[in-house]
């Protein structure tokens, strides 16, 4: 059966029919418990280091789970993933990226869309534990970078059993201009806002190696990227970044199953990130598009209390398809 688009059976809430609300709603207002996390640092072999929310349980089985942008392990979205896989016989491990457990990273380079050797390293880390199967996991930027990382033929990836993303902006430029639209105004300042920060920051410790950005000068992630991204991480330009990082161009090399989960009503998605060709050329390439969910929404639906819907449909596929 090709991976193509099939029906996925969500409904929310009648309060929340809508992209934007779905989008909020969860950020400002859910709250999930910790549980019990150990962070462990892994060393990374260029001098940095990535911060890993391990929770055991003594399964057999394992996930890792990526963040989105400007996100962190401790996020609701990824805690609540993780508790609805542990709920079903998982230990998970919740990554940060680079620069996002709350302590800054040792070198001028940030993390980014297409960090997809990062989350390499976290595989083969987790890997020489004794856990059949791993699978992997990611949400937003995260999803982006997962699928970038199962889709470009890293030896890594052979470890990998099956993967689910969410919400992902798998066509980068695509999802960059839609945030520039004025019904996303909101999202757009709130990203930057933190994100300038955390270059300040950088230019701080880091002096001129640094690119400078008066008030005011970055107003689109266009203009960031092309200060910041590209330059810090190897790329001509935004427009480089953009077309080297998008997951929409390693569809076709994934070779294992993947549900990607994108709803129709995501603000932060082009029809760039609905890759529905590629999935029908792919048949591990599971391609749902429910009509309503925002971004990292899906508010409500789920198997236990206190889930949301995605955390339910990714714990299923997973269950089936991770073994």
């Amino acid at each position: 059966m090709a991976g193509e688009q099939v029906p996925a059976a969500y409904r929310p809430p009648r309060w929340l029919r809508d992209g934007h609300r779905q989008t909020l709603w969860p950020s400002v207002f859910r709250r999930v418990p910790a549980g019990r996390i150990r962070r462990e640092r892994l060393e990374l072999s260029d001098g940095d280091f990535l911060d890993l929310d391990w929770s055991r349980q003594g399964a057999s089985r394992v996930a890792i789970i990526a963040h989105g942008l400007e996100g962190d392990s401790r996020r609701p979205y990824v805690l609540g993933l993780a508790r609805a896989l542990q709920r079903r016989g998982w230990d998970t491990v919740a990554w940060n990226l680079r620069g996002c457990s709350g302590e800054a990273n040792r070198l001028p380079r940030s993390y980014h869309s297409g960090a997809s050797g990062d989350l390499a390293a976290v595989v083969e880390h987790v890997g020489r534990f004794s856990y059949d199967p791993l699978v992997v996991c990611g949400f937003s930027l995260g999803g982006n970078l997962t699928l970038k990382f199962l889709g470009e033929g890293h030896p890594a990836a052979g470890r990998v059993a099956a993967g689910a993303v969410v919400s992902v902006p798998c066509d980068l430029r695509g999802a960059a201009e839609r945030l520039e639209a004025p019904d996303n105004a909101l999202y757009l300042r709130r990203f930057l806002k933190t994100m300038l920060q955390r270059m300040a920051d950088k230019r701080l410790r880091f002096g001129p190696m640094i690119p400078n950005a008066p008030a005011g000068e970055i107003r689109n992630f266009r203009e960031f990227d092309d200060r910041f991204t590209a330059p810090l991480h190897g790329f001509r330009d935004a427009e480089d970044y953009w077309a080297r990082c998008s997951a929409a161009g390693f569809l076709d090399g994934i070779r294992v199953p993947v549900l990607l989960l994108n709803a129709a009503d995501d603000p932060f998605l082009s029809p760039g990130c609905y890759p529905r060709e590629a999935a029908r050329r792919n048949s591990r390439v599971m391609l749902e598009i429910p009509d309503s969910g925002g971004h990292v929404g899906f508010v409500g639906g789920g198997g236990f209390r206190g889930e949301y819907w995605s955390e339910f449909r990714v714990a299923a596929f997973l269950a089936h398809h991770g073994t």
